[in-house]
């Protein structure tokens, strides 16, 4: 379940409900769950899953887009993406395709950098920091993720 909220001045509004495993919204949760995903899918699939219990571990996490340059307007295609090793983070590939046996990008949204780390603060700065590494021609990403939620919870 996932619900689309929008902070406004009188609180945070609901402003759509969906049932699916979109992104990026799914790609900041898995990094939390604990529980066996096949297995909490095998008993969505037949009903059982209230005999499971889905766990999730306490912390927060952050998942910072990697773009084509234009998305989600016209955007061009086909740039070599370097991913280094050892990143402390996930990547999920969106956009991305093997050409020639490189890694190129293919799509507007390519990659989806998510961190996931014991406090808000620390999740945002290991995904942007992960996020720093990677390269390719004409990259854009938002610089903001999380710093409406940091804000909010400073004035709590």
């Amino acid at each position: 379940l996932y619900f689309g909220l929008m902070l406004t001045k009188d609180g945070p509004k609901v402003i759509e409900y969906n049932c699916r495993f979109g992104d990026p919204e799914t790609q900041v949760v898995l990094p939390l769950l604990e529980s066996d995903l096949l297995t909490i899918m095998r008993a969505c699939a037949s009903g059982t899953l209230s005999a499971e219990q889905v766990v999730f571990r306490r912390g927060a996490a952050c998942c910072v887009i990697l773009a084509s340059d234009g998305y989600p307007g016209k955007y061009e295609k086909g740039y070599e993406i370097t991913v280094p090793a050892g990143l402390d983070a996930v990547v999920y590939h969106a956009g991305s395709a093997l050409k020639d046996g490189r890694l190129v990008t293919a799509g507007g949204r390519v990659l989806g950098v998510t961190a996931a780390a014991p406090r808000l603060t620390a999740a945002i700065t290991q995904a942007y920091a992960a996020a720093e590494k990677i390269s390719f021609e004409k990259l854009h990403k938002r610089t903001d993720i999380g710093m409406r939620a940091l804000k909010a919870i400073a004035e709590q």
